[in-house]
C-alpha cells in the first residue's frame, strides 16, 4: 500500500511539472518572448514548481492527499505567473505583466481556500500539507512582488522577501521556529498581501491607489512579523525561566 501511495505522489509531482512545462512554454511563445527571456522565465517557473515537488518528494512516508493536489495546481499557476513576470520585469516596458498574471494570480489566491476546505472535508490535514500550502502562499506573494516592481518600484520586493527572511532568521535563532498560536488577524494580514499586489498589477488602476494599497500591505506585514518575533522571543524567555526554576527545585 505504501509503495502505491509513494508512486502516486511521484505521478502527481510529475504531472504538475509537465503541466507547467507545456503551459508555460505556450504562454511565453504566444507572448513572443525572446530566447533569453524565455529561458530565464522557464527557470523562474521551474524554481516555484520544483520547490513544491521537493516538498512532496522529501516526505516520509511519501504520499499526496486530495488537498495536496489542489496545492500543486496552485503551484503550477504561480509558476506560470513567475514565467510571465520575467519578460515584463526585465523587458524595459515599465507596464507590468498585464491581465494574464492578474487572472492566474487571483486563481491561485482563491484556490488557497479550496485546499484547506478539501483537507478538512477528507480529514487529510497534516503538517507536511500545511508546509506545502505556506510555501506556495509565500511563492505567490514573492512572484507578485517581482511582477509589481515595474509599476510600484523595487521596494515592493520587501513584501515578497519578508517570509523568506523570517525563515532564514530561524536558522540562526531557533526560537523563531517555534509554533505560534493561530490568530485571525495574522490570516487577514496574510490574505491582504496578494490582494494589494493584484490590485497594483491590474491595468487601469490609478498609480496612487496601487501605491497606497501596497504601502499598507508592507506596513501591516512588518507589524505582523514584528509582533510574532516579540511573542516568540518572550515565549522562549518564559519557558527558559520556568525550566531553570524547576532544575533548582529538584
Amino acid at each position: 500500500m505504501q509503495i502505491l501511495l509513494a508512486r502516486r505522489a511521484v505521478v502527481d509531482v510529475a504531472v504538475a511539472m509537465a503541466v507547467f512545462l507545456v503551459s508555460g512554454s505556450w504562454i511565453l511563445a504566444v507572448a513572443g518572448a525572446q530566447a533569453t527571456y524565455f529561458l530565464a522565465a522557464m527557470g523562474a517557473g521551474l524554481a516555484v514548481v520544483g520547490n513544491a515537488a521537493t516538498s512532496v518528494l522529501s516526505r516520509k512516508p511519501r504520499l499526496t492527499t486530495a488537498a495536496d493536489r489542489v496545492t500543486l495546481i496552485r503551484a503550477v499557476l504561480v509558476s506560470c505567473c513567475a514565467a510571465m513576470a520575467v519578460p515584463a520585469s526585465f523587458g524595459g516596458t515599465g507596464t507590468g505583466p498585464g491581465v494574464p498574471v492578474v487572472v492566474l494570480g487571483a486563481a491561485a489566491f482563491l484556490l488557497d481556500a479550496v485546499d484547506g476546505a478539501v483537507a478538512r472535508r477528507f480529514a487529510c490535514e497534516s503538517p507536511a500539507g500545511g508546509r506545502l500550502d505556506v510555501q506556495t502562499d509565500a511563492a505567490l506573494v514573492l512572484v507578485l512582488s517581482c511582477a509589481a516592481v515595474p509599476i510600484v518600484g523595487p521596494w515592493v520586493l520587501a513584501i515578497g522577501l519578508m517570509w523568506y527572511a523570517f525563515v532564514a532568521a530561524g536558522w540562526f535563532r531557533p526560537e523563531l521556529k517555534r509554533t505560534l498560536p493561530v490568530k485571525r488577524l495574522r490570516k487577514v494580514i496574510g490574505a491582504y498581501q496578494p490582494c494589494a499586489l493584484l490590485l497594483a498589477l491590474t491595468p487601469g488602476v490609478p498609480g496612487g491607489i496601487s501605491t497606497v494599497a501596497v504601502v499598507l500591505a508592507l506596513v501591516a506585514l512588518l507589524a505582523s512579523f514584528g509582533r510574532d518575533v516579540v511573542e516568540l522571543e518572550q515565549g522562549h524567555r518564559n519557558w527558559t525561566g520556568r525550566h531553570s526554576s524547576t532544575e533548582l527545585v529538584n
